[in-house]
């Protein structure tokens, strides 16, 4: 039976399942994102979660959904953590379940932080289990079972889970400056701002800030800089039809031929090829 998890385009092809102990000696080579879906539930201890320009602490009973192409890198701070990961694609949805699963706006899955009641919660860590159990004894069943169980976990967190705070709470003070500094970039990055100008705006000079958001987010000022103007080039590529050069410059590249070349690199092909292929 072919167990292939990923397509040659980093798209999943069926719901998989990765569920470990974890503590601080596992440290995250870098940063994620990725074009699929990803349902995190903390079993038992605690992580940290720096999400976009937020950063959030899980706990026992704590789910995580995080939308496709959100930036996220996780930290094990606080001693072990039970924690499972469910990889999906809208797709592995049954559309009965859809509605449960939308906001009062109509939006489906948007990041958001869930809270399992004390009572489901040892009925979470058994599905989680026999979610496990399934990935590590694939057969040609697995891909059903597995999409059969996650609408059955989402369908129960729809009836037994809280929307918790978006606020974080708690956060080291090193941490909440290197949150201005990535809030900053969200707010500027059209502009041509320097690593002085991201720096003063954390409070931090620019070498500290280096080490202390790499540290934080997995990934360096300037890479993380870069990571959110592509995503919101990609974005205008596909909703409007300006030329490839006026988006560049208007998610702030100043250089279009470098544009291009960073966005091959993260994409795997042109912006023009990008454009006609969705």
């Amino acid at each position: 039976m072919n167990n292939e998890i990923r397509t040659s385009t980093g798209e999943i092809s069926r719901v998989h399942v990765d569920r470990q102990t974890r503590d601080p000696s596992n440290v995250m080579r870098s940063h994620h994102c990725h074009p699929y879906y990803e349902l995190t539930y903390i079993e038992h201890g605690s992580c940290r979660f720096f999400l976009e320009d937020a950063m959030y602490d899980l706990h026992d009973g704590d789910f995580l959904l995080i939308p496709p192409e959100l930036f996220h890198y996780t930290r094990y701070l606080f001693g072990s953590c039970l924690r499972c990961g469910i990889y999906f694609r809208e797709a592995d949805l049954d559309a009965e379940l859809l509605p449960f699963l939308r906001d009062e706006g109509g939006e489906l899955f948007r990041m958001r932080i869930l809270q399992a009641n004390p009572a489901s919660r040892r009925e979470f860590s058994r599905m989680t289990a026999r979610m496990a159990a399934e990935e590590q004894g694939f057969d040609e069943r697995s891909p059903l079972m597995l999409r059969l169980q996650l609408n059955e976990m989402l369908l129960l967190c729809t009836r037994s889970c809280a929307l918790l705070s978006e606020s974080p709470t708690n956060i080291h003070t090193t941490d909440r400056q290197v949150l201005e500094a990535a809030r900053f970039i969200n707010e500027h990055f059209r502009q041509q701002i320097t690593a002085a100008d991201i720096a003063a705006a954390a409070g931090f000079s620019p070498n500290y800030l280096s080490r202390k958001f790499r540290e934080a987010a997995g990934i360096g000022v300037h890479d993380y800089l870069v990571f959110i103007r592509l995503r919101n080039a990609a974005f205008e590529l596909l909703s409007t039809h300006d030329s490839v050069t006026d988006v560049a410059l208007r998610c702030g590249f100043s250089d279009s031929n470098y544009f291009k070349d960073v966005f091959k690199k993260k994409y795997g092909i042109t912006p023009r090829e990008y454009r006609k292929a969705r």
